[in-house]
């Protein structure tokens, strides 16, 4: 889910911007149809605070789905966004609600807003995501957990 405003506004963003908030949408609803369009054998995704990285559609895909099993909730609060050319940067906050078994809460649902920076370079003749790189506050997320 993406905020009112931003979504009310889509039409006036950049064409780079409207491409990453189709993108996150895709990514945010667990839609791997056409999530798997946005990505080629070259496509890397990497959560760099985790020091993650996988490359080409196959991979990028089996970690989402991995990542998500069991979600009940998933979205990114976009708070600013901008764009230098096809480097689109979009900051503000994952918001999780799903099964804490991944992490180490077993038998709990628990809920977490985690703040990060999502940055995509775009290709737009091809309309696909070359590279996606997320920074994440994984302290917030540990602080949060020890109060679930």
């Amino acid at each position: 889910m993406l905020s009112a405003p931003l979504l009310a506004n889509t039409g006036q963003m950049p064409k780079e911007q409207q491409m990453a908030v189709r993108y996150i949408k895709a990514l945010t609803d667990h839609d791997y149809g056409l999530l798997s369009t946005f990505y080629n054998r070259d496509s890397v995704f990497s959560d760099r605070t985790a020091s993650k990285t996988y490359t080409g559609r196959r991979n990028i895909l089996q970690f989402f789905e991995r990542a998500h099993r069991g979600v009940l909730e998933y979205n990114f609060n976009i708070e600013h966004m901008y764009n230098s050319g096809s480097l689109v940067v979009m900051i503000g906050n994952y918001h999780y609600r799903g099964p804490g078994a991944q992490f180490g809460k077993p038998g709990k649902i628990i809920e977490l807003a985690i703040p990060g920076v999502t940055t995509v370079k775009l290709d737009m003749t091809n309309h696909r995501v070359t590279e996606h790189e997320d920074l994440m506050d994984y302290q917030t997320m540990a602080d949060q957990l020890s109060t679930q």
